[in-house]
């Protein structure tokens, strides 16, 4: 049983240096069997260098599944994620790149069926947040570079992959609790987060037909680099949830596989909430 964890109030974490993070975030569960849940199936994974998209790789490639990850610069990051990956007995494909660009996506999946034989998994992951306590902080240059990033991706990646699925292929969008709650050092973070739930209930009926499903993840308080990397003081992180404590990416994953798998043959267009017990509509 995972324990409460203390955080120290340090900004040194930022990407590219989960190692020096305190604690150390934790990728899988110690003890977790795969069961083939995902074998032979080909997953993208965007952001799978670190915090939930690394334990997504890892977990997916636990129970059988090859995995491409995209990032946009942190090479040391995806070449450990690469060997946690490996280690599992799978293929791991490292894609470095811009998603803001329709090309490079473009590129992306290109590569990952080329080089892994198919694609039947998109986990549209990565993101970004500039914390800011007003709207005239916001900049027209900082909104521009948040949508672009966190939901013009999902749909150039998303229309891409779909081009390579058959029936029983799955899209996987992660969102957060702060678009259900909303957040006000967040506000152009919280939005696209919102957009993403819109495109994936939308989505999931325009692809229904095809036998695709689509749903996705809205994580709470997660203990991942992007975390000290963007707010000053951590040492509270997470504690006002009901369970007291911040989640660690190996408690989020296993929501992705079970999305990922047959196992969730019957569920589209939803959103599962890890949030460490905070209730939420939708």
């Amino acid at each position: 049983m995972t324990k409460p964890t203390e955080f120290k109030d340090q900004k040194q974490s930022l990407p590219g240096q989960q190692s020096k993070m305190i604690p150390k975030p934790e990728v899988i569960r110690k003890g977790y069997k795969g069961s083939d849940k995902l074998k032979g199936k080909v997953a993208l994974i965007t952001g799978g260098d670190s915090g939930i998209g690394r334990s997504v790789a890892v977990y997916f490639a636990r129970e059988g599944a090859d995995v491409a990850i995209v990032y946009i610069s942190e090479d040391k990051d995806a070449k450990e994620t690469k060997k946690m990956v490996e280690k599992e007995g799978q293929k791991c494909l490292l894609l470095q790149g811009d998603i803001k660009s329709e090309t490079f996506c473009k590129k992306a999946v290109e590569s990952c069926v080329k080089k892994l034989g198919g694609l039947n998994i998109l986990v549209n992951n990565a993101a970004i947040q500039f914390p800011q306590d007003s709207l005239q902080l916001i900049t027209s240059n900082q909104l521009k570079e948040t949508f672009e990033t966190n939901i013009y991706s999902f749909f150039y990646l998303s229309k891409l992959a779909i081009d390579h699925f058959s029936p029983g292929d799955t899209i996987i969008n992660t969102s957060s609790v702060t678009t259900y709650r909303g957040s006000e050092h967040l506000v152009d973070y919280a939005s696209t987060k919102g957009a993403i739930v819109g495109f994936t209930r939308s989505l999931a009926l325009m692809v229904a037909k095809d036998k695709i499903r689509v749903n996705g993840v809205a994580p709470g308080p997660i203990w991942t680099p992007l975390i000290p990397a963007t707010f000053d003081d951590v040492k509270k992180f997470g504690q006002d949830t009901a369970l007291g404590r911040a989640g660690q990416p190996s408690e989020v994953a296993p929501a992705y596989v079970f999305l990922a798998s047959e196992d969730s043959s019957y569920i589209t267009g939803q959103f599962i909430h890890v949030n460490g017990g905070e209730i939420v509509g939708g």
